[in-house]
């Protein structure tokens, strides 16, 4: 037996070694996913591909072929929701950190009364013992997922702006073919080229959208899982506390190891 490690549950069994475990736990937290270098990363690549396109001449092409101006819109869209990705990736990996902190203290340490963060708020929420069990657990949602909801829905606007060029540029080639009166074989070119025009947009529109979407789907994504690990360490730490507090004697001092 000496060489066999403690099963994760024989703390239930055997009084003090709880203490003694998490003590080492306390000594190695858990390490925080680097979501802003991640970001960071996803950004310079960005950057490099947008400086690639540039020198190829693809960002005249895109712009001077699409007379709607949705293109434009589309890539401004992006980039606004790109940053705010990046501010928000941010904010996450900050809110970890300090739910970090809060893991390495004992739970009859008192709660920090500002700077904790999200994790400091919900666990304050618990230890208030509110009439609705789930009160801190949907505020603590709201923090961590509420303003994703919104940077979806802008995600989604991407894709629409990128189906409303379509349905324009097919107007276009259909009026187009509308004012045909007759058939000119003198003035074929002419003709083909006032008929790619609406093709033209429909198809560079929906391109656009569709990329884009893709990229800035890509990073929610991303943001979606971090904040449900931030939620769930969250609840991992309340668990945590609530059963050292049940451990503890009635004097409230910490059991000695």
């Amino acid at each position: 037996m000496s060489g066999r490690p403690f099963p994760p549950d024989a703390a239930r069994w055997l009084p003090g070694l709880g203490s003694r475990r998490g003590g080492a736990q306390s000594d190695r937290p858990s390490q925080v996913e680097p979501l802003w270098l991640e970001w960071l990363a996803l950004g310079g690549l960005l950057t490099f591909g947008a400086w690639l396109l540039g020198v190829k001449g693809v960002w005249h092409l895109l712009l001077t072929s699409d007379p709607t101006g949705l293109t434009g819109v589309i890539i401004l869209v992006f980039l606004g929701a790109t940053f705010w990705a990046g501010s928000r990736s941010r904010e996450l990996q900050r809110q970890h950190l300090a739910l970090q902190a809060l893991t390495r203290q004992e739970a009859h340490a008192p709660l920090p009364a500002e700077g904790g963060g999200w994790a400091a708020q919900y666990l304050h929420a618990l230890s208030a013992q509110p009439q609705d069990a789930n009160a801190p657990l949907d505020l603590l949602l709201e923090d961590s997922h509420g303003p994703h909801q919104t940077a979806w829905w802008v995600n989604g606007i991407q894709l629409k702006l990128g189906l409303l060029g379509k349905v324009i540029g097919f107007s276009v080639l259909a009026l187009h073919i509308g004012q045909l009166q007759s058939f000119d074989p003198a003035q074929s070119q002419e003709l083909l080229k006032s008929l790619t025009a609406g093709l033209g947009i429909a198809l560079l529109t929906t391109m656009v959208g569709l990329v884009g979407n893709i990229l800035l789907g890509l990073q929610l994504t991303r943001l979606d899982r971090f904040a449900d690990r931030l939620v769930a360490d969250c609840q991992r730490e309340g668990l945590r506390r609530q059963a050292q507090h049940a451990a503890a004697p009635p004097g409230g001092t910490a059991p000695q190891a």
